[in-house]
């Protein structure tokens, strides 16, 4: 029987420490051979199309050592993020910058392959000597900081950290995969009540959101504060929603179609912008309007902008968000170069935030809420390991909702969970009302 069969089939600690690792495993991968395959983008052209299913490969690739303090996860589900298709469009510089330069400390990342994925769930099945609190056989859920644990500020907050990276994109050998190189600071228990994709799909877009709405660290949502929400119903938006309305926020999430309207609604979401009516946010007479129809359906302006798209609507949050207000931002999904009326910003005491990723402890009281089932997975389709590219194009063009997931080893959906007595109370429509 092979480790990998073991796992499936759930035998137990002693018998997946007994069978050997494989020297290989398939893994979704790019290649350093094909960085210029998209050729460069000529001037004043926006929309050149980098199909991203040209660029992500299923294969084998070569088993890696485990430093000390990591573990072998074999890995049931992952998730796909938009740093999977920024890491296959080779933008806005190819991920292997990264790993080459994070090779120059540790060897073993530095490859003429990148395996993706910055999400997964799966079993311990090799921990390094240095690893504590777990065990082989744990079920477990990892998250994507990749902290440096020796640095000081790491102890403070290790999204400070110089040597902070992505697990994923930032690191070699993630989540889209059979197995993968997880350091000890990233694992968390699985929540028992989830199957292996449900539970795979969280870690990274909700701890992000949680860090830049709930944390210290970020825009200190507090009750009846209204939160305007880009991409209410992405990956980062849905789980924002929630928080927002688990903190006794009032949210007001921006969608682009009536389907993802009618989405937000059965979440709870009461008010919905629809982003249709305000195609071209590059002036203020559109962001007028913008502001007034938040004024219209809540009666005031928003405390707090959540923003991840970037370039598109950054000048149009800075406007909407009332005096005294803040625009807490994690990303740039439609661009870096971001314009903004700066009068808006310093003569009513605006706030702009930076936010990146979450640390561990941020990261475990998310899945605190995710164990208790008052935060919910925003999963909405799942492809096979073999697919990992169409699953990638899908986010890449906005074809989706929620979280796409990808099964790892596990041979089909559904499967994984522990706790159906908690299931049951929490309710399959609130657990899977992004699948319908």
């Amino acid at each position: 029987m092979t480790l990998a069969q073991a796992v499936v089939d759930g035998a137990d600690p002693e018998e997946l420490a007994r069978l050997e690792v494989p020297t290989t495993f398939r893994a979704a991968h790019t290649r350093k051979n094909e960085v210029g395959m998209f050729g460069r983008r000529p001037h004043g052209v926006d929309d050149v199309d980098k199909d991203i299913t040209k660029s992500i490969h299923v294969d084998d690739v070569p088993m890696p050592e485990l430093a000390p303090d990591e573990v072998l996860v074999a890995i049931m589900a992952s998730a796909i993020n938009f740093n999977t298709v920024w890491t296959a469009m080779f933008e806005p510089i190819p991920t292997f910058a990264f790993l080459e330069r994070f090779g120059r400390e540790d060897p073993r990342h530095d490859q003429n392959f990148h395996v993706l994925g910055s999400d997964a769930s799966g079993v311990i099945v090799r921990m390094g000597a240095a690893v504590r609190h777990w065990k082989i056989g744990d079920r477990v859920v990892v998250s994507p900081a990749y902290v440096d644990e020796q640095d000081p500020i790491t102890h403070a907050d290790s999204m400070l950290g110089a040597d902070l990276r992505a697990w994923g994109f930032e690191t070699n050998y993630g989540g889209l995969a059979e197995f993968a190189v997880v350091r000890a600071t990233q694992l968390l228990p699985k929540p028992k009540h989830l199957t292996w994709e449900e539970a795979a799909c969280n870690m990274l877009c909700a701890s992000t959101a949680y860090r830049m709405l709930v944390s210290e660290r970020g825009s200190r949502m507090k009750q009846g504060d209204v939160v305007l929400i880009w991409g209410a119903t992405g990956g980062l938006g849905a789980y924002a929603v929630q928080l927002v309305k688990n903190g006794g926020g009032i949210p007001v999430g921006v969608v682009s179609s009536e389907e993802k309207a009618a989405l937000l609604r059965r979440m709870g979401c009461e008010h919905v912008v629809d982003r249709s009516q305000f195609e071209h946010l590059n002036d203020e007479k559109a962001w007028r309007r913008l502001g007034a129809e938040v004024r219209r359906q809540v009666g005031e302006d928003p405390h707090i902008v959540f923003e991840h798209t970037g370039k598109e609507t950054f000048g149009a949050s800075v406007y909407v968000a009332r005096r005294g207000g803040s625009v807490v931002t994690c990303g740039s999904s439609s661009g870096y170069a971001h314009e903004y009326d700066n009068r808006h910003l310093w003569m009513k005491l605006k706030r702009i935030v930076g936010s990146h990723g979450a640390n561990y402890q941020e990261c475990h009281e998310v899945n605190r809420l995710l164990a208790l089932g008052t935060l919910q997975p925003t999963l909405s389709t799942v492809y096979p390991l073999d697919q990992t590219g169409d699953a990638a194009r899908a986010v890449q063009l906005n074809k989706h909702v929620g979280k796409v997931g990808v099964l790892g080893l596990a041979p089909a959906e559904d499967l994984g969970v522990e706790d159906r007595a908690l299931r049951e109370r929490i309710g399959e429509d609130r657990i899977r009302l992004f699948r319908s």
